[in-house]
C-alpha cells in the first residue's frame, strides 16, 4: 500500500509518521518472572510469566505485563502508548478487570506478605507475585486456560481472577486532539486541545518558526511556551504566508497511568502497563494552510472494532479534496470532515502515503494487531537467536531473551525445570518436554 494520490493546494509536506501521543519505549527484558503452563487442545506448554521492563524515549522506565499470550515479545522492539480501541482489548468485556488486577497486585502492591494473606497463600516471592498476576491477566486478556506452576502463585492468580471488577480505561498520559488542523493564512488554525495527567506540558514551536512567522498561541493570540490539561492552543499563521504546513510538539514528565496499553511497531507482544517511573511523554499536531483550493488535514487511528485504520480527513478549503486509497476514490467536500476506514487483515502491516498535487503528503505506517490468537491459530513454535534464562523463577539478567513469555514455544527460548537440553554429536540440540500437569495446594 503506497503511492496513494490526492489533490490539494499545499506546497509543504509532512513525511513523519504520526504517533498517537504519550510514551514511546523500547523493550528491554523480562525482569521478574515465574513459570506457567498453557493448556490448549490437549497440548501443554510451559512458558515464563511475569514482568517486562521497557526504557522510555527521553528518560524513564516502564514495567508491563503481556496481553498477547500466543505471540512472542521481541527484544529492542519499539512500543507506543495506545488506546485500548487500537489493541486486542477492543471489544473485550473483561478489559476493565485487567486494570483492576494491575491496581491490586504486584508491583502496585509491593507488600507481598499482605498480598499473600489476601490471596490465602502461604507466602509470595516477587517471582511468585509476578507469575500469578500475569496468569490472572492472561485468563481475561486471552481467555486462556493457563495455570501458574508454583502453588502460591496459582493461589494469587485464582484470587485475582475471582475478585476482579471492571473499571474504566485510564486516560492517556498525553495526547493532542485533533492531531491535524487546517485553514487559511491570517487565521488561528485549531483549536488543538491538550489532554494530559501531567501538571503542565512544554510547547515547542515549529522548527522554522523564526523564518515562517508561525506561532503557537492561546485563544487570545498570546504566544505560549507551556500549557495545561484541557487548554486549547492554536497555530497563528501570518496572512502573507505561502502555502505550507507546520508541526507543534508538546512534552512533559509524568508517571504513565497503570492500565495503559502499549502496542509495538512490529508484531511483538502487546503489553499493558503495571508501573511507571517519572517518564517523558510527548505528542505532536500538524497544521496545513493555503490561500485557495482544498486544504486537507489528515490523521489516522487504528480501529480494531472495524478491523482497519480510520483516516480522518478534514477539508477547510473552498474546493473538494479527492484522494485514492486501495483503488477507491474518496472526495471530501469543501468545509466538511469525513472518516474513511481502510480495511486490513489481522497482522497486516500498512505503509502508505496520501499525497497532494502541490507537495502535500501524509505518511501512515503500522501493523494492525487486534487479536490475541496467532494468524494460524493455536500454539506456535518460535525460534530466536538469543539464549534463554538458565532457570525459571528468578530475576532475569538484563540481556535476557524476551520471547519465551507467553510465546508457547518448543525452542530454546523456554527455560524451566521441565525442559532438558541433550547434546547429540556435539552439534544438535533436542528439547525434551515434560507434559505432567502442575500440582496445586
Amino acid at each position: 500500500m503506497a503511492g496513494l494520490l490526492g489533490s490539494a493546494g499545499m506546497a509543504a509536506a509532512d513525511t513523519t509518521p504520526q504517533s498517537e501521543g504519550g510514551a514511546t519505549a523500547t523493550m528491554g527484558g523480562l525482569k521478574t518472572y515465574g513459570a506457567a503452563v498453557i493448556h490448549d487442545g490437549g497440548t501443554d506448554e510451559q512458558v515464563s510469566a511475569g514482568l517486562f521492563e521497557m526504557s522510555v524515549d527521553g528518560g524513564g522506565t516502564l514495567q508491563t505485563y503481556c496481553i498477547d499470550i500466543h505471540n512472542p515479545a521481541q527484544k529492542d522492539s519499539r512500543y507506543q502508548e495506545t488506546p485500548w480501541s487500537g489493541t486486542s482489548l477492543s471489544g473485550n468485556r473483561n478489559a476493565g478487570k485487567i486494570r483492576w488486577i494491575l491496581s491490586h497486585s504486584y508491583p502496585q502492591v509491593n507488600d507481598l506478605a499482605a498480598l499473600a494473606a489476601e490471596a490465602g497463600a502461604k507466602g509470595l516471592t516477587e517471582q511468585d507475585a509476578a507469575a500469578g498476576t500475569q496468569v490472572a491477566i492472561w485468563r481475561y486478556s486471552d481467555d486462556a486456560d493457563v495455570d501458574a506452576v508454583d502453588p502460591q502463585a496459582e493461589k494469587l492468580a485464582d484470587y485475582l481472577q475471582k475478585h476482579a471488577q471492571n473499571i474504566p480505561e485510564p486516560a492517556a498520559s498525553l495526547t493532542l486532539e485533533p492531531a491535524a488542523v487546517s485553514g487559511h493564512p491570517g487565521e488561528l488554525l485549531g483549536p488543538v486541545t491538550v489532554h494530559t495527567d501531567a501538571d503542565s506540558v512544554t510547547v515547542t514551536p515549529p522548527v522554522d518558526a523564526t523564518t515562517s512567522g508561525v506561532k503557537i498561541v492561546d485563544k487570545d493570540g498570546t504566544e505560549i511556551a507551556s500549557a495545561t490539561d484541557g487548554e486549547r492552543v492554536y497555530f497563528e499563521v501570518p496572512e502573507k504566508a505561502q502555502n505550507g504546513s507546520a508541526e507543534v510538539t508538546v512534552q512533559a514528565s509524568t508517571t504513565v497511568p497503570v492500565g495503559r496499553a502499549f502496542a509495538s511497531e512490529t508484531r511483538s507482544q502487546t503489553q499493558i502497563l503495571a508501573g511507571s517511573s517519572e517518564s517523558t511523554v510527548a505528542a505532536t499536531a500538524t497544521a496545513s494552510w493555503a490561500a485557495t483550493g482544498a486544504i486537507p488535514a489528515l490523521s489516522a487511528e487504528k480501529n480494531c472494532a472495524k478491523g482497519g485504520v480510520d483516516i480522518t480527513a478534514v477539508n477547510k478549503g473552498d474546493e473538494a479534496f479527492t484522494f485514492e486509497l486501495m483503488g477507491v476514490s474518496h472526495t471530501i467536500p469543501a468545509g466538511r470532515t469525513q472518516i474513511v476506514t481502510i480495511p486490513l487483515q489481522e497482522d497486516q502491516a500498512y505503509d502508505f502515503t496520501i499525497k497532494g498535487s502541490d507537495g502535500y503528503e501524509k505518511w501512515f505506517k503500522g501493523v494492525l494487531d487486534c487479536k490475541t490468537e496467532s494468524s494460524t491459530g493455536g500454539l506456535r513454535a518460535q525460534t530466536f537467536s538469543e539464549p534463554s534464562p538458565a532457570t525459571v523463577g528468578g530475576t532475569a539478567a538484563t540481556d535476557t531473551n524476551l520471547a519465551e513469555t507467553g510465546a508457547s514455544s518448543m525452542t530454546p527460548i523456554i527455560a524451566g525445570t521441565a525442559i532438558g537440553l541433550v547434546l547429540i554429536g556435539g552439534a544438535t540440540l533436542l528439547l525434551l518436554r515434560d507434559k505432567q500437569q502442575p500440582t496445586r495446594d
